[in-house]
């Protein structure tokens, strides 16, 4: 049904009916002419014939004022809006930002790119797919922060990872505080099902706290906890001065201490396999809220109005 927004704009309506009863004429000057009485009289005559012709452009000037005031009274209509499906989830995407995702050792289309690169592009596009879920990001380094909160705005977070930068949490790997602060951001959640997928490419080597024991702390929450351990080299396959390669080691445990799932990437087609398995994660759907939006309709009799305006003032021009 259409209703206003302004239903009082209507007492506009006989305000130039009131102008032209209430106020004094404008004077009217000009020369005077003299003519012989026959001709005054055809004048004349003409001049009272004149009226009845002006009638059709009062109308229409009637008709334009009528439609610009019911375009200032704001005709609206109430559309209602499909509730969005939810998923009952909350999932945290924990990001490390640490020194060593600036290594260029992934091909991405063709050409080699850093890892943070890979992470970003697959990471945004993964988070874009999200729609119905809950999503916080967390990035860390030597110390962990909250870039983004739990929010629907998949976009929102979509943005957050892609303008990631290193450095911005210092270069170290605090997996622990990372993973420690999604948890705290999930104590008081009450959704069915909470997930944190976490990303690291190197080894934990700052915070005073062990992963597993928080990992342990995860599955006492009842929080599953994902990990992707990003690189092509292991701990064990290399030097101990290479900091570089990725503990796979820690990151199992952790997603096995929390009953979570643990993958390996070693290239940007795996990081591609993950995101799509990822998206697989179980969910328990439900109707979100639905909602009402005002459609404004202010526009077609605002334009009708004008046109008629426009018409009058031609007419009136020629005459």
């Amino acid at each position: 049904m259409i209703d206003l927004a302004t239903p009082l704009a209507l007492l506009l309506l006989p305000l130039p009916w009131l102008a032209a009863r209430l106020l004094p004429p404008a004077g009217v000057r000009g020369a005077a002419l003299v003519v012989p009485d026959g001709i005054a009289r055809v004048l004349m005559a003409a001049g009272r014939t004149t009226p009845p012709a002006r009638l059709p452009r009062q109308a229409l000037a009637w008709a334009a004022w009528a439609l610009l005031v019911l375009a200032l009274s704001g005709p609206r209509l109430l559309d209602p809006v499909p509730a969005l499906k939810v998923s009952g989830r909350d999932l945290a995407i924990v990001l490390d930002l640490s020194g060593s995702m600036v290594r260029d050792d992934f091909d991405l289309d063709g050409r080699a790119v850093t890892r943070l690169e890979a992470v970003t592009t697959v990471g945004a596009d993964f988070a874009r797919r999200r729609a119905g879920d809950r999503v916080a990001l967390i990035v860390f380094g030597s110390e962990a922060y909250y870039a983004a909160p739990f929010t629907y705005d998949v976009e929102g977070i979509t943005a957050r990872i892609e303008e990631a930068q290193i450095g911005v949490s210092g270069r170290a790997t605090n997996v622990s505080d990372g993973l420690g602060l999604a948890l705290k951001r999930m104590v008081d959640s009450d959704a069915a099902t909470r997930i944190v997928i976490l990303l690291s490419d190197g080894k934990s080597n700052a915070g005073a706290t062990n992963p597993r024991g928080v990992a342990q702390l995860a599955a006492r929450m009842g929080v599953r906890v994902h990990t992707i351990a990003l690189g092509p080299k292991d701990v064990t396959e290399v030097a101990a001065h290479d900091n570089g390669a990725v503990d796979v080691a820690t990151l199992r445990s952790i997603s096995d201490i929390s009953g979570g799932e643990s993958f390996r990437v070693k290239t940007t087609d795996d990081l591609i396999e993950v995101a799509e398995a990822l998206d697989a994660l179980e969910a328990t759907e439900s109707d979100g809220l639905s909602a009402e939006v005002w459609r404004a309709l202010w526009i077609w009799p605002a334009a009708l109005g004008a046109l008629l305006a426009l018409f009058h003032a031609w007419r009136e021009g020629a005459a």
